[in-house]
């Protein structure tokens, strides 16, 4: 883990995020794109007609990268304004176009339209991984598919249910949210160049008047980034509902994170399935013997504070006084950037855990077996009633053997004897070997197997075939 020892390093980039994520909020990003969105002005305005010649043009793009972060921080100093700073020093290597940088532009023109563009190149990261743990799981569930386990409503053992069946309802919840990012991502446009109150009134001076220019240039700029369209009206900046639902996008991916590795926990202690395990890990400083589930629980961990931290843009984008209010900047700089980063490390440990899951098909027969005699008990009583018996009278009987079976094994610590006691019973028009056949358990998983190919012809292969351009691995950094 990199870390310098004598200040605060944040734990999203010293621990978990990844650097290609952390890439998409770096200084470099940032301020390559700013001067990208300078450039694209400047290519608008030139096509629109203005005195922009091409060598302004060309010797802004050969300063895309070399960011002379120097000359900016030492003109910040003094102006106290982070984009006049990169004007300057975006002039200071490029003089013949330093006259026309920025031309009618705001400041949001480059901040909100960067912003955007971050969270459209962020939002690929997401979709790309949260897809790489859907092939996981959908791998997962067509090898499991037909191996029987107990189900769960509220944590007491229910009708059985297959291993392969249960992951399907990890993929489904991170398709749902794959669904729906990619709605946020279809509906996302630049800000474009809208002035300082929306009105686009400093265009309207450049362009003599000239609306349909005014509004050509927003089209060429957003053509020039790769957008669709930019947003139809604004105050000095894009909505910040738009922040909102890109959080809420991901809070949902980490619900459903969540979800699958509290489920895990719960197996694990169990002791039907566990997460990987290295050869040398230690579970714990004090018992040599123990297995945590370590990485369920940081998936757990981070996902609680992404899940907190989408309330950051619901209030700011409540709290926007009129045009715009600058008390938003500190807050989306942070909550923006680290729920990107928190998630980004959660689907990394969610690929990890999803990719090497291990499976104790042993234990697992071992509980269905403990708790089939209960579950057969319903077809027991189907059966019974077929033969002419009377259906109270049999369902007293073995709601007697029930409780009195169930007790034996609470009370008194025997196995489970409710077949025994049945068979036992004249009562019951059924022989032993007959009731025994009852204790099938692939007789109780319903349509598992076929709903696991369903699902994965019809809902999770489409996801990988879109998203899946490559496998992706990765193993935590601790």
């Amino acid at each position: 883990m990199e870390n310098n020892h004598t200040g605060y390093v944040s734990a999203l980039s010293g621990r978990y995020a990844s650097k290609e994520m952390q890439l998409i909020f770096s200084d470099d990003f940032k301020f390559s794109t700013w001067r990208k969105l300078w450039i694209s002005l400047a290519k608008a305005e030139k096509q629109l007609g203005l005195d922009i010649t091409e060598e302004q043009i060309k010797e802004m793009e050969s300063h895309i990268y070399d960011i002379n972060y120097d000359v900016a921080a030492a003109r910040e100093r003094e102006v106290r304004h982070d984009v006049m700073s990169h004007v300057y020093a975006f002039g200071v290597q490029c003089p013949k176009a330093a006259p026309i940088i920025h031309l009618g532009a705001t400041s949001c023109y480059v901040g909100d339209n960067t912003d955007v563009i971050i969270l459209r190149e962020a939002s690929k990261i997401i979709l790309t991984k949260a897809a790489q743990v859907v092939k996981n799981l959908t791998c997962f569930a067509e090898k499991y598919k037909a191996v029987p386990c107990l189900a769960y409503t509220h944590l007491q053992p229910a009708q059985l249910t297959t291993v392969g069946k249960r992951a399907t309802l990890w993929a489904n919840d991170l398709i749902n949210d794959i669904n729906n990012m990619n709605y946020q991502l279809s509906n996302l446009k630049l800000l474009g160049s809208k002035g300082t109150t929306g009105t686009q009134a400093s265009f309207m001076e450049l362009f003599e008047g000239d609306e349909e220019k005014v509004k050509k240039c927003d089209r060429i700029i957003a053509d020039y980034l790769d957008f669709e369209d930019t947003v139809p009206v604004s105050g000095q900046t894009y909505s910040r509902k738009t922040d909102y639902f890109f959080l809420s996008a991901l809070s949902g991916f980490a619900q459903s994170a969540y979800k699958f590795a509290d489920d895990l926990r719960i197996l694990q202690s169990f002791e039907e399935i566990e997460e990987p395990f290295a050869t040398s890990q230690i579970g714990s400083s004090a018992m040599p013997y123990k297995r945590n589930p370590m990485r369920s629980e940081r998936i757990c961990s981070l996902s609680r504070y992404i899940i907190n931290n989408a309330l950051n843009p619901a209030i700011t984008a409540s709290t926007q006084w009129l045009e715009r209010s600058l008390d938003d900047s500190a807050n989306r700089r942070i909550a923006i950037s680290e729920s990107f980063l928190a998630l980004d490390g959660v689907l990394d440990i969610y690929i990890n855990v999803s990719s090497g899951l291990v499976v104790y098909e042993n234990v697992i027969n071992r509980r269905v077996n403990e708790k089939l005699p209960f579950m057969a008990t319903e077809n027991i009583l189907m059966e019974s009633v077929k033969r002419g018996a009377d259906r109270q009278k049999i369902h007293e009987i073995i709601r007697v053997h029930s409780h009195a079976a169930a007790a034996a094994v609470k009370l008194e610590g025997k196995e489970n004897d409710l077949i025994a006691r049945l068979s036992n019973d004249e009562n019951i028009p059924l022989s032993a070997d007959e009731i025994a056949k009852s204790l099938l358990p692939q007789k109780y998983i319903g349509r598992c197997v076929s709903q696991v190919d369903d699902f994965v012809k019809d809902f999770a292969k489409p996801v990988i075939d879109k998203y899946c351009n490559k496998e992706i691995t990765f193993e935590p950094k601790i």
